[in-house]
């Protein structure tokens, strides 16, 4: 038996269920692979499979019911891989879109059983009432509607009883199959398979954590407590575990039932720009955003309110990612390649052998396709997404929030799209990357970055004694790691010298400063007459300080050197 599958004799049978899910749909070939026929007697018939199902299904096809075969592991897993157009071809991502979870509704005993181990009590004694006809049901979890004591309308979501124990097992197994693919097969090392796992394994236990979802609806809800149009569920926290969640229930519309809308007397107009407003303001001005707008979890309310419902996955951008992020979107908007390789530069890992001649050349292509479509014609959401595929085809590793925003503003604008066609979204959400990147240039913003500069400096002296006796430790003992060929030593003793004359100009243009601003500030507080004030110490100071800066400058820029 191969080395990889020793210790796993537990999971076998569950090892067996998926290469015979492999088999059915088509992918026999992959059982041999990855290794699986080692472990398991299995038919001939799995490794010529294959070319059978391939005439009469596509590969994305295939995927789909390869995975909703195998549960709610890899239904997740193909929920998730939906958002990371950069990773997966379009065809593939389109099929992903279809998983329904397709399961059955826990039985009364299950349900009762989850909530007397989380809330101490039956269904009966913790709620007035509670409807075991679930309202929604999903791989995790199900969704209840019930009433409080006090009367109040909520919708409790139940997880699935065993569901962690199945999930940490899958993950598991996915993580060796993926591990021993990626060794043996190029295409595995091209969908970068063991990375998605792992993206993978870390969102779905993150959301098998209800109070971790709970928190991110307060979040959400404090963003929008201003803004009355949009309503987001509010969390009893009194009723919510880890395996329970329990949220005030919104009684709405589906923001696609057009028909429902229309008899209502809702202008699908205004609810197209709420939503657009509301999606744009989480992802630039707040940094965290509902990660899966789509239809299923947007509701109209009474006076074109907006209701955003189920925030199991949610998105979250730092500063920096953000004003990378306001960048590459007016990059895009308005056809600039530099800023746009510049962005990408900035936004992920790039490998030290990237060929920026071919990036260059890919992303004028990109472009082009885009250039004469006008700009209320523009998919956003689109041209991000095949942006995002222009970074992967180079090696260019992009943050996954950012990649999520990407398919967050491609589902938007599909929603957006069935309420109002004549939208403009790039016009809609230009004011917020502009204002982002304002923001950078703001005095407040520039003192702080200022500051974080000097705190920069400050640790690094702080450090370059032990730094420097930690040197001189190596070069006592003879162990100093240091190769540098004879034809590269000048270059790089001249490259040392420009750093370290940039040091000393950086050190005295500090000290320059803070001697400038002590002596403007004891100026201005000097309230009483003395000697002291009596002597212009400001003017003196100042000249003494440019002639020494004066002597400096000229020093460094006579060596060639800085």
């Amino acid at each position: 038996m191969s080395t990889i599958f020793k210790g796993r004799i537990r999971h076998m049978d569950r090892y067996r269920e998926i290469a015979v899910a492999f088999s059915r749909n088509g992918f026999g070939y992959i059982v041999k692979e990855v290794g699986l026929d080692q472990v398991f007697s299995l038919p001939r018939r799995i490794f010529v499979q294959r070319h059978q199902q391939k005439d009469r299904k596509s590969a994305g096809e295939r995927i789909r019911r390869f995975l909703e075969e195998l549960g709610p592991t890899f239904i997740k897993l193909g929920q998730m891989a939906s958002t990371r157009p950069d990773l997966l071809p379009r065809d593939i991502i389109k099929e992903l879109e279809k998983l329904q979870d397709g399961l059955t509704p826990m039985d009364n005993e299950d349900v009762n059983q989850i909530i007397e181990q989380e809330l101490g009590a039956p269904a009966e004694q913790v709620f007035q009432k509670f409807d075991y006809n679930p309202v929604g049901v999903a791989s995790i979890g199900q969704v209840h509607k019930a009433e409080l004591k006090s009367g109040k309308q909520v919708a409790v979501k139940l997880q699935r009883p065993h569901i962690r124990k199945s999930i940490h097992t899958d993950i598991e197994i996915l993580k060796e199959l993926t591990a021993r693919a990626e060794k043996r097969t190029h295409w595995a090392q091209r969908y970068q398979l063991r990375e998605l796992v792992e993206e993978f394994s870390k969102a779905i236990i993150r959301e098998l954590d209800f109070i971790r979802e709970g928190r991110n609806a307060d979040i959400l809800a404090k963003q929008f407590e201003e803004d009355r149009a949009i309503v987001i569920p509010a969390i009893y926290w009194d009723y919510t575990t880890k395996k329970v969640l329990t949220m005030e229930y919104i009684d709405g519309i589906k923001i696609n039932a057009k028909t429902e809308l229309s008899e209502k007397g809702y202008k699908t107009s205004i609810l197209a720009e709420r939503v657009m407003q509301a999606v744009f303001q989480q992802i630039f001005k707040e940094g965290l955003f509902h990660g899966d707008p789509h239809t299923g979890n947007l509701l109209a309310l009474p006076g074109e309110k907006i209701a955003f419902i189920d925030m199991g996955m949610t998105g979250r951008l730092s500063e920096e990612m953000k004003k990378q992020l306001a960048y590459l979107m007016l990059a895009l908007v308005r056809r600039k390649s530099d800023t746009i390789i510049k962005t990408m530069r900035k936004m992920g890992v790039v490998p030290e052998d990237v060929n920026l001649h071919e990036l260059g050349g890919d992303i004028d292509q990109f472009l082009i396709k885009y250039d004469n479509i006008p700009g209320n014609q523009l998919r956003l959401g689109e041209s991000m997404t095949d942006f995002f595929a222009i970074a992967h085809k180079h090696g260019i590793a992009i943050p996954t929030d950012l990649t999520l925003v990407g398919k967050t503003i491609l589902t938007m604008e599909g929603v957006v799209d069935q309420l109002d066609t004549e939208v403009n979204i790039v016009e809609a959400a230009e004011p917020y990357a502009k204002d982002l990147i304002k923001e950078q240039y703001h005095p407040k913003q520039l003192a702080e970055d200022l500051f974080d500069q000097f705190q920069e400096y400050g640790d690094l002296l702080h450090d370059l004694p032990e730094a420097v006796q930690e040197l001189t430790g190596l070069m006592k003992r003879g162990k100093l790691p240091i190769q540098v060929s004879v034809p590269e030593a000048d270059s790089f003793f001249k490259k040392l010298d420009r750093v370290s004359n940039r040091l000393s100009f950086s050190i005295v243009l500090l000290a320059f400063s803070l001697i400038m601003v002590g002596l403007i500030i004891g100026s201005a507080l000097g309230r009483q007459t003395s000697l002291l004030w009596d002597v212009p110490a400001i003017e003196i100071g100042f000249v003494i300080a440019m002639l020494m800066f004066a002597w400096m400058i000229y020093s460094i820029f006579r060596s060639g050197r800085f």
